[in-house]
């Protein structure tokens, strides 16, 4: 399991949530993303499993379960500052709403 989550992308979850030194942030599988009808990465403040996959980035734990591998595995998250936009990209699927 690999998953890239930029310093911007980051700072951006913690300063829009926020987030504090400590916390947690589960990354998961949402489906019916808006305007996609298909798939998303939701996010929701909750404590890592043994087997959750961990990012560290500014004292705040990112995780993902391993029920949602197999969608976050490879992804990189990144914050385009120019556009405002979270930017999802996975080298695996074409399209990243609705995988192959």
């Amino acid at each position: 399991m690999k998953l890239t989550i930029t310093d911007s992308a980051a700072a951006l979850y913690i300063r829009e949530i926020p987030l504090h030194p400590g916390d947690t942030l589960r990354l998961y599988v949402r489906v019916g993303g808006v305007g996609s009808g298909g798939f998303s990465v939701g996010v929701m403040k909750e404590r890592p499993q043994p087997t959750s996959y961990l990012v560290e980035k500014e004292d705040v734990t990112f995780f993902v379960n391993e029920d949602d591998f197999w969608y976050l595995d490879g992804m990189v998250i990144d914050y385009e500052e120019d556009s405002g936009y979270l930017d999802f990209s996975h080298p695996t699927y074409k399209e990243i709403h609705h995988p192959e």
